[in-house]
């Protein structure tokens, strides 16, 4: 019963960021200008501008529109597209499954890269493997995404011509995109697994567990590393976000079909339906995932689950 009460106070926590996320979007938006502008032909009469204006509820008050703007969030519904004409919920559920599959793939290859690194350069303090491990994430954690990006492009599409350079299709599409998002996560992670390893490393219990004969592995995975393991989830949690967030630089660097080119395309078109739609579930994900991570902090340690 106290997990499920716990869980559930933790669902509502999510609704209410969801709600403020999207609550702020829409005020922000309303700042933008006024998208009818782009949508008619510069020799548009003012009653061709007016009916347009009314046809898309525009001329109602700002807290109709908020009231409605809340309705259509509750049903899963942001009104129709500005520019394409068919429902804003459509046009982002179609391409949110492409936004996390980058996603994914790249928090994979970040866990997969940043704990053994993080693990050897604690072992190996000091000696020449620290240092290049430690200067990589240094390297990992300086470079700009949209930077590193224009590099892969031009070194592996454009030199060696043996990567796409953009859009989606095959495996070979997502490696760069994968290792544009992945490279600020995975140096971050490594240099945080590191400095928690060597923390714990020097305690009675891990001396303990070596002066019993247990092997060095199972010293490192079953009593060093999972010690360590809630900072790591929790960062492991955020960079989840991180990448949502960066996402919308490598969608557009790489022209991946994803969430966050639509929200980058509907902002300029000022497209105020795609926006909050694509706002709202991008929102709703990273909520949830940090629900997860709240989760995993009852499994992995016994003192959050007696609380």
């Amino acid at each position: 019963m106290p997990v499920l009460a716990y869980l559930v106070k933790r669902l509502a926590d999510v609704l209410v960021v969801v709600f403020g996320v999207s609550t702020i979007v829409f005020g922000l938006l309303r700042l933008s200008g006024d998208p009818v502008a782009l949508l008619v032909p510069p020799d548009a009469t003012a009653e061709q501008v007016a009916a347009l204006r009314q046809a898309w509820g525009f001329n109602d008050p700002l807290y109709v529109q908020y009231v409605r703007f809340l309705r259509d969030a509750a049903t899963g519904s942001f009104g129709q597209s500005v520019v394409y004409r068919k429902p804003a919920s459509t046009l982002i559920l179609e391409v949110i499954p492409n936004t996390l599959k980058l996603t994914l793939a790249a928090l994979t290859l970040s866990v997969a890269v940043a704990i053994p690194v993080g693990i050897i350069s604690a072992l190996k303090r000091n000696t020449i493997l620290d240092t290049l491990s430690m200067g990589g994430t240094l390297l990992g954690q300086a470079m700009p995404t949209f930077w590193l990006g224009i590099l892969l492009i031009m070194v592996f599409a454009v030199g060696f011509r043996i990567l796409p350079t953009s859009g989606m299709g095959t495996w070979r599409h997502l490696i760069l995109p994968t290792v544009t998002l992945a490279a600020y996560s995975s140096a971050r992670t490594a240099r945080l697994v590191r400095s928690g390893m060597l923390d714990v490393l020097g305690e009675d219990y891990v001396r303990t567990a070596r002066a019993k004969g247990l092997a060095e592995r199972r010293v490192i995975v079953r009593h060093a590393l999972r010690n360590v393991s809630i900072p790591v989830v929790t960062m492991i949690g955020l960079s989840f976000g991180a990448m949502l967030a960066g996402a919308i630089v490598t969608e557009t660097v790489f022209a991946w079909p994803g969430v966050g080119r639509a929200v980058v395309e509907g902002i300029f078109s000022r497209d105020y339906p795609v926006v909050q739609a694509g706002v709202f579930y991008i929102s709703l994900v990273f909520a949830l995932m940090n629900l997860v991570v709240d989760m995993l902090y009852v499994y992995l340690d016994p003192r959050i689950r007696h609380q």
